[in-house]
């Protein structure tokens, strides 16, 4: 089961912690949002996944925009370590 905590919640701004671990978004079931999201990988691996791209695989440090509007998809997380996110809404 996926963690989510708000880190800071304000008008046009949420951060949030998210601890994954084996989880992966089912195809038929898109993420698509009404605003950007920026992800910052800090522990663990995972591979994500936008519209019309083929999956860009993160480990701790990396990080990625997901523009607003976008489907995307996370197509897996490590399933021996938890996997920790940092996820920024912008919008």
């Amino acid at each position: 089961m996926e963690a989510f905590t708000d880190l800071l919640k304000r008008p046009g701004i949420r951060i949030e912690r998210i601890v994954s671990r084996g989880q992966a978004t089912p195809e038929a079931e898109p993420m698509e949002q009404d605003w950007d999201e920026w992800v910052l990988l800090l522990e663990g691996a995972a591979g994500i996944r936008v519209e019309d791209s083929a999956v860009v695989e993160l480990a701790p440090g990396d990080h990625l925009l997901i523009e607003k509007g976008r489907k995307h998809w996370v197509a897996w997380t490590a399933k021996d370590r938890a996997t920790v996110w940092l996820a920024v809404h912008l919008g």
